[in-house]
């Protein structure tokens, strides 16, 4: 078993995980290649001029952990170097919708899947209600990208251009050719590291001071909208408020898509102030340590004292609902990340196979007499969800809306809005909160002002 008093003790314990240039998988890139005729390259993007792609000149470049091994590889998206928290997922498919997920904000994402980029990368057409079709957000919220290997041709309906050049057009790097079983190994026994991609075969050891790690920063008001905006479904009869700590676009779609217009809060957004326009409230999910999030905390604790609102969160959301109450969130060893996780239903015994992404947790066991576990992971033990005994309060740590699958989860979304039209059939006097008139009018019909990546941190 690696430690890391291995690790820094030894410095040759590195060329244990070394990996030579990336050997051709040939199987893959065969079927890859023949995916698409001779001669045909598929809709292209325009590439921004102003970005540098490695790709072209087959770039060798390195992974590096701290305190631990390097790869070595071959540098793949945007020539640039960067460094965050290096994760890994258990994803067989949907990369496009992870790497646009803004829980996933400047991590660097191992897939475990061998192979990535042979369907492409698709446009960022939007649907009947102005959402993403295809992303969780406009622009790529990783890092950098880690895989074993990567298509450099791609076959799809859907795909306007490679996933390495959209990678170089965000100014994200991906390396490839590397053993990902040694460094999921490693980031299973280590737990989430440090990690830092960089271009070239030369590593310095007196860099390892200056990897960024990215849960000292605030992440979710760097990915959360900058002001309000209006997600609309016509003929729609109910009205819920959203607090934006990183939401997936399929979360927006999952609610207007049963009924209900949504308007989009910042994270720190007072919500117990308007709560009452409202037919319930929503909590998104989001990246980081919750945390940093005291304020989003204080004005949910007082909504809950003073208001029945149906509440309902995810993620984020969910770790925010149980702060609120007055439990603890605690960072785990190496978080749940993946597709094909197992969760039970506390209440009915039920198991369900969910779609996850988080490093921290709720402490179960400092859950105030009002609240209850709902669901715990098979695989951990831990927690995965809360509800409240008699008031329409519930939390998921795992995503119900699921796009890319599985969507065993998604009868909770529905089990909300039964919640949010009882709540609403049960007061004394008729409130029409539907937008009005004025707000259709003057709210963006967007998220406002978030920002890629690259720009928050000066790219």
């Amino acid at each position: 078993m690696l430690s890391r008093l291995t690790l820094n003790a030894a410095r040759p314990v590195r060329k244990l995980f070394a990996v030579a240039p990336a050997r051709v998988a040939f199987q893959a890139r065969f079927l890859s290649e023949k995916a698409i005729p001779t001669g045909t390259t598929g809709r292209k993007m325009p590439v921004d001029p102003c970005r540098e792609t490695a790709e072209a000149t087959k770039m060798p470049a390195t992974l590096t952990i701290q305190g631990g091994p390097v790869f070595q590889g071959t540098a793949f998206g945007a020539n640039a170097n960067v460094s965050g928290e290096a994760v890994f997922t258990t994803s067989l498919v949907a990369y496009p919708e992870s790497m646009t997920d803004p829980s996933y904000r400047g991590q660097i994402l191992v897939f475990t899947t061998p192979l990535i980029g042979n369907y492409g990368v698709p446009s960022n057409e939007r649907d009947q209600y102005g959402l993403l079709k295809y992303f969780e957000s406009p622009h790529i919220q990783c890092a950098g990208v880690v895989v074993a290997d990567i298509a450099t041709q791609y076959s799809h309906w859907t795909a306007v251009e490679s996933l390495s050049k959209w990678c170089a057009r965000e100014g994200v790097p991906i390396i490839s050719g590397v053993d990902t079983r040694a460094i999921v190994t490693l980031l299973r026994e280590e737990g989430s590291s440090l990690a830092r991609i960089s271009m070239g075969e030369s590593y310095d050891e007196d860099e390892d001071a200056g990897y960024t790690d990215p849960e000292q920063q605030h992440l979710v008001s760097h990915v959360s909208t900058k002001a309000p905006f209006l997600v609309e479904s016509k003929g729609a009869s109910l009205h819920i408020a959203l607090l934006d700590c990183g939401v997936k676009e399929n979360i927006l779609r999952s609610l207007v898509a049963r009924g209900t217009s949504v308007t989009v809060f910042p994270y720190d957004y007072p919500i117990h102030k308007v709560a009452q326009h409202f037919d319930g409230v929503f909590i998104s999910n989001g990246p980081g340590d919750p945390l940093h999030l005291t304020t989003t905390v204080q004005n949910l604790r007082y909504l809950m004292d003073t208001s029945n609102i149906p509440i309902m969160g995810v993620c984020m959301g969910h770790q925010v609902i149980a702060l609120a109450a007055g439990a603890r969130t605690v960072k785990l060893p190496y978080g749940n990340r993946g597709h094909n996780i197992p969760a039970l239903d506390l209440t009915t015994g039920a198991a369900i196979i969910t779609s996850q992404n988080h490093g921290y947790a709720v402490d179960a066991s400092t859950l105030p007499s009002d609240f209850r576990p709902y669901f715990i992971n098979l695989n951990d033990g831990s927690n995965e969800g809360l509800i409240h005994k008699d008031r329409p309060i519930f939390s998921l740590q795992f995503h119900p809306e699921a796009k890319g699958g599985p969507e065993d989860s998604v009868y909770l979304f529905d089990n909300y809005i039964r919640a949010v039209q009882s709540y609403k059939n049960s007061q004394s006097v008729y409130k029409d909160n539907r937008p009005s008139q004025l707000m259709l009018d003057i709210l963006s019909k967007q998220r406002v002002g978030a920002q890629p990546l690259r720009q928050a941190i000066g790219a």
